[in-house]
């Protein structure tokens, strides 16, 4: 490998405490750099071939962000190193590669940047932790028709064989015969049979950490049909799914001291004369019956039989992520997503280490007199808020009512999409809540 590249990282305002050459320094100067956030200059020498680039951080007020990444997209294939007042260097690395992410499936694929581990980074984890925000990156931006859930089974089972995982299946009409009855109510319109898949890895003696994703691999609305630009980005709606995927390839990479279970109800909401309709009271795992006052609410209808499932065994920690509502990304916008839990601890941790790894986390209340909103007169609960206020909160009332047993529960409502690039994400699918939980699980549970 060649001689990489080095790109010289400068805070803002800090160009003559930034160790540069008199030439450096110089020629920045009179290119008016001072270290702007995202900006980067290419530095020549006297011959004018190019040295090494110049590349703001930005303001050292700036809350930790993967800036880095700016550089990574920005820069053309070549091999770099990063020099200067990068910060951490794991999470400068990190920023990078995330940064020089490409989805090249369906066109021409252009060749990267690469980078070579800072001193003092962790090459381990740089490496964990950008494959597994790849992975639920391209899982979410492959479309439906190569992504619907018989390709998403064997995706997933590929990748439980990769990482030494047992899996099991359970699909189609099996699904009524094992207790999943809302999972498959929301998939049997489908072409392709709805179905439940469990992992499970790990010391069956470790603690035990059970995540749920939910993996709706393209959602109409059901009956109660979105309009077109509401159907734009469906194919996003099994990014908690892939969210959790990548989440595992971190615990499983590290060797986290925990037995894992990951259960994933995979359904495609479709419509045809099997659909499930509104006014429809279907039976639960749970024993609990639910008027369906919304097709649309889909997700939370096939989350609840699997966090039954996972809840039977009470687990020390069991979270779930889900692209469940819009009201979340109307009360928080796309890049935060709220975070339920009743343990205010847990809550506080999570948004710290969040935080700390630009993946961050907002603790939203389980207000529980919004419970009545759900209230059904014929059933137990209606799985749609009635009046439209609080839709984020009542969807996560919703899913507390499936779970009594485990020691502590999170509900994380996703977006799963980036609808601009930025620093260390490009437009498109993207992770979210994997480094925060990760590093949750890490302390909790080490090697």
């Amino acid at each position: 490998m060649s001689k990489p590249i080095p790109v010289v990282c400068v805070q803002e305002g800090e160009l003559a405490s930034a160790g540069l050459s008199p030439a450096q320094l110089a020629w920045a100067q009179a290119s008016d750099f001072s270290g702007q956030r995202g900006r980067l200059l290419p530095v020549p020498d006297a011959q004018s071939a190019l040295t090494s680039y110049l590349f703001g951080m930005g303001a050292t007020t700036d809350r930790p962000t993967l800036v880095t990444g700016l550089a990574g997209t920005a820069l053309p294939a070549a091999h770099y190193c990063l020099e200067g007042a990068f910060g951490d260097p794991t999470m400068a690395a990190i920023g990078f590669r995330l940064g020089a992410y490409r989805f090249d499936r369906y066109r021409s694929a252009k060749p990267a940047p690469t980078l070579s581990a800072p001193d003092g980074a962790d090459a381990a984890e740089i490496d964990r932790l950008v494959e597994a925000a790849i992975i639920a990156r391209d899982l979410i931006n492959t479309p439906a028709n190569d992504l619907g859930p018989d390709a998403f089974e064997a995706a997933i089972r590929d990748f439980a064989k990769v990482r030494g995982m047992d899996i099991a299946v359970t699909a189609g009409d099996d699904l009524l015969k094992a207790n999943f009855p809302l999972i498959h109510a929301v998939g049997r319109a489908a072409a392709e049979p709805p179905r439940l898949i469990d992992l499970s890895w790990g010391d069956p003696a470790a603690p035990k950490v059970t995540l749920v994703g939910k993996g709706v691999t393209f959602d109409t609305g059901g009956l109660d049909i979105k309009g077109a630009a509401g159907m734009l980005l469906m194919k996003k709606d099994m990014g908690g799914a892939a969210n959790v995927l990548g989440l595992v390839h971190a615990i499983v990479s590290a060797g986290l001291n925990l037995r894992l279970r990951v259960l994933i109800p995979i359904v495609e909401n479709a419509i045809s004369a099997a659909s499930f309709r509104p006014g429809d009271v279907l039976p639960s795992r749970k024993g609990l019956t639910v008027e369906i006052g919304n097709t649309d609410a889909e997700g939370r209808l096939i989350l609840a039989d699997a966090l039954a499932l996972a809840d039977e065994e009470s687990p020390e920690l069991l979270l779930d992520m889900a692209t469940l509502t819009g009201a979340a990304r109307v009360a928080l916008g796309p890049e935060l997503p709220p975070l339920y839990t009743a343990d205010g601890e847990l809550a506080r941790l999570l948004m710290e280490i969040g935080l700390a790894s630009d993946d961050p986390l907002w603790h939203m209340p389980l207000w529980s007199p919004y419970d009545t909103m759900m209230n059904s007169r014929i059933a137990d609960v209606n799985n749609a808020g009635a009046g439209g206020f609080a839709g984020s909160i009542t969807a996560a009332l919703f899913l507390q009512r499936f779970v009594t047993k485990a020691a502590a529960w999170v509900h994380l409502d996703i977006y799963g999409w980036s609808p601009e690039a930025r620093a260390g994400r490009s437009h498109g699918g993207t992770d979210q809540a994997i480094r925060a939980v990760y590093g949750l699980l890490k302390q909790r549970f080490p090697r």
